[in-house]
């Protein structure tokens, strides 16, 4: 973890997020208090499915089902 003050920050922000972007946390300080930290964003990983069916219990269904909509297109034209 790496602590520095507003104004060192100013003057080497590159330097500083450079070591956030290589897992480091960096907290700044004001009159040696700290007052933020900044953080790695961890990278979200891929799930994997084993198939079809995980695939599909993972989708929620929303709004009108189709066969629905289709039916009431169908009475509207008679």
């Amino acid at each position: 973890m790496i602590r520095t003050g507003i104004k060192e920050m100013r003057k080497n922000l590159t330097k500083y997020l450079d070591s956030v972007q290589k897992g480091e946390e960096v907290i700044i300080t004001k009159r040696d208090e700290p007052i933020a930290k900044i953080v790695p964003i961890r990278p979200k990983q891929a799930r994997t499915l084993s198939s079809r069916e995980q695939l599909r219990s993972l989708i929620k269904p929303q709004g009108t089902p189709l066969s629905q909509v289709v039916a009431e297109n169908r009475e509207e034209r008679l």
